[in-house]
């Protein structure tokens, strides 16, 4: 059971029950405890009840000091689960990634992670004690003392900073590492588009086609400034300025200086692997795109432009999209890396030749030069027969409509999606 605020509706598959002369916390408190949850099961068989069932559960509480710890307990609980659920970037009213928050943050990644880690811990700790403290109150209240325990289990304390609630595993803590560091990349990810940024809290760029100009307008010195043209390369190699590794190295340097970065970046790596070091390039090109998804649900705010076999990908914001971006991925990003890949043939192609190179510099040269050759003819098709068609479309997007209705717009020029492409 869970507090609506002000804004939020509900229908028969989530149903939501109105106080009358009993506070919204005071029934929080008891609708959460286990006293309920007995009570509930012997009219209701399944897990699933609806509120004919809830409304024959009796909820008379004569001893007004009861009535006040419920309360009590519950605005606590609130408090610890809102602090929880706000430290998402899908929050509602995300501001600030706990990483990242000057309570926690130290200038090396791994103390900055144990200090974040002790504090979740203590988070944790302390919505157990207050359930347990809720249970034993109203068993008591209730007569149940030989029928119930107030006793939970920390699995049971259904916060996402708790790893052993989060994972049916035997590694939770390594995974809860792994899912923070990917958390700190897709917020790194977002300042580099704007969405977010390292000198005010919460949304910055938000609307439909907004650029780096609004963005300068509301962050005029920028610490770490958004990417000019919404188009970010993943490439594997690095082969533009703007590409999503190079801008994660200077993220990176940004937030937690310069003098422990290589440290750092080994932590961070490690923390993705699980123990195994995870290069931040192949994270990008392989799994980054995959956790977005999964983030967002299948709805993602950032798409990928990416060609047949993976060997051009770059990525836009759907919210600062306009109608020249595909022509802006195709003129300044696709057509360039085609000439920097054809550069590369030529220059590999007259060291297979050279005299004075090593036969082993000549055949690795070779070897090279054919992938080059399979590379260039599978982008030179990406633009002929999907993105310059395209891009002669000037489609517009209405963001009321939804990702559903707009990322489908872009065919086969756009990452497939299962459900959604």
């Amino acid at each position: 059971m869970r507090i609506l605020p002000r804004g939020f509706v509900f229908n028969i598959k989530g149903p939501s029950l109105f106080s009358g002369t009993a506070s919204l916390h005071f029934l929080a408190s008891y609708l959460n405890s286990k006293v309920f949850s007995h009570l509930l099961a012997l009219i209701s068989q399944t897990i699933s009840f609806n509120g004919g069932e809830v409304e024959k559960i009796p909820v008379e509480i004569d001893n007004s000091e009861v009535v006040q710890r419920a309360e009590t307990n519950a605005k606590a609980c609130l408090e610890i689960s809102e602090l929880d659920y706000h430290g998402s970037e899908t929050s509602w009213s995300f501001r600030v990634l706990p990483l990242l928050d000057l309570l926690h943050r130290e200038c090396v990644l791994n103390e900055t992670w144990n200090r974040l880690r002790h504090f979740w811990l203590r988070m944790t700790e302390e919505m157990l004690r207050l359930e347990e403290e809720n249970n034993s109150m109203f068993i008591n209240a209730y007569g149940f003392e030989h029928e119930l325990s107030s006793r939970i289990s920390l699995n049971g304390i259904t916060l996402t900073c708790n790893p052993h609630y989060r994972y049916d595993s035997t590694k939770p803590e390594a995974l809860l590492l792994a899912d923070t560091m990917r958390e700190f990349i897709s917020y790194a990810v977002g300042c580099m588009f704007g969405r977010y940024s390292l000198d005010a809290p919460g949304l910055i760029l938000a609307n439909q086609g907004e650029t780096l100009t609004d963005y300068l307008t509301q962050i005029p010195n920028p610490t770490f400034c958004a990417d000019e043209d919404n188009v970010i390369p993943i490439l594997d190699g690095d082969w533009f300025p703007d590409d999503i590794t190079e801008r994660f190295y200077t993220f990176l340097r940004t937030t937690f200086g310069e003098q422990h970065y290589t440290e750092n970046l080994k932590f961070l790596e490690e923390g993705l692997g699980q123990g195994k070091r995870l290069d931040i390039r192949k994270y990008f090109l392989r799994d980054f795109y995959t956790d977005h998804l999964k983030r967002y649900k299948k709805r993602p705010i950032y798409w990928l432009f990416s060609s047949p076999k993976g060997t051009f990908n770059a990525l836009i914001y759907m919210h600062r999209y306009r109608p020249d971006t595909v022509s802006i991925v195709l003129n300044d990003y696709l057509r360039e890396f085609q000439t920097k890949l054809t550069a590369r043939q030529s220059y590999l192609e007259t060291l297979s030749i050279s005299e004075s190179a090593p036969p082993s510099e000549k055949t690795k040269a070779l070897r090279e030069i054919e992938n080059l050759k399979r590379d260039i003819a599978e982008l030179k098709d990406y633009e002929r027969q999907t993105l310059y068609p395209l891009a002669t479309q000037q489609i517009e997007i209405d963001l009321d409509d939804g990702v559903k209705v707009n990322y489908p717009k872009f065919g086969k020029a756009l990452k497939k999606v299962p459900g959604l492409s």
